[in-house]
């Protein structure tokens, strides 16, 4: 069984919530969201935020919070077979209630079809909200390009995320 070893990243302020399926290996190694230098969370989450891409983790913290967004994954505990979604089995859940009752989110997001399916599964009907799925920026999904990621996750986060 493995154990999520990141703790959400959000504040007060968060607006929407972008949420995974459980963390990559290198994740789990490093401690933080999208760790792995082939995914392109942290390139897509910049163009849609019109930021420089943020290199360190105290420089991704500090983008993500400044835009009101709030980060974190569906799946608390599971059995996982290295970084594969597909061998994912005897799921605990996140508490994503409790997250909401701290925050002013609007509107949840789900990073690829996995999130979805467990946020469906495990979360929608707790928290009675409804998730907008956003193609997945793993670098396994090779069928969808940087520019065509980066167009989809712009044309569905249409909140106004000023940053303070």
């Amino acid at each position: 069984m493995e154990i999520h070893n990141i703790p959400p990243l959000y504040d007060g302020k968060s607006k929407i919530l972008i949420l995974g399926s459980f963390p990559s290996v290198k994740s789990r190694e490093g401690q933080f969201f999208y760790h792995h230098p082939q995914n392109r969370y942290w390139k897509v989450m910049a163009a849609v935020l019109g930021c420089w891409i943020p290199e360190t983790i105290e420089e991704k913290k500090h983008m993500i919070l400044s835009h009101h967004v709030a980060m974190w994954d569906v799946i608390a505990s599971c059995e996982i077979t290295g970084s594969s979604d597909s061998s994912i089995k005897n799921v605990v859940p996140n508490d994503i209630g409790r997250l909401l009752g701290e925050t002013e989110i609007e509107k949840i997001y789900t990073n690829g079809g996995t999130a979805h399916k467990y946020f469906q599964k495990y979360i929608q009907k707790n928290i009675k909200r409804e998730d907008i799925v956003l193609p997945s920026t793993s670098p396994a999904n090779a069928a969808w390009s940087l520019e065509r990621l980066i167009a989809a996750w712009k044309d569905k986060i249409r909140l106004d995320l000023d940053a303070d």
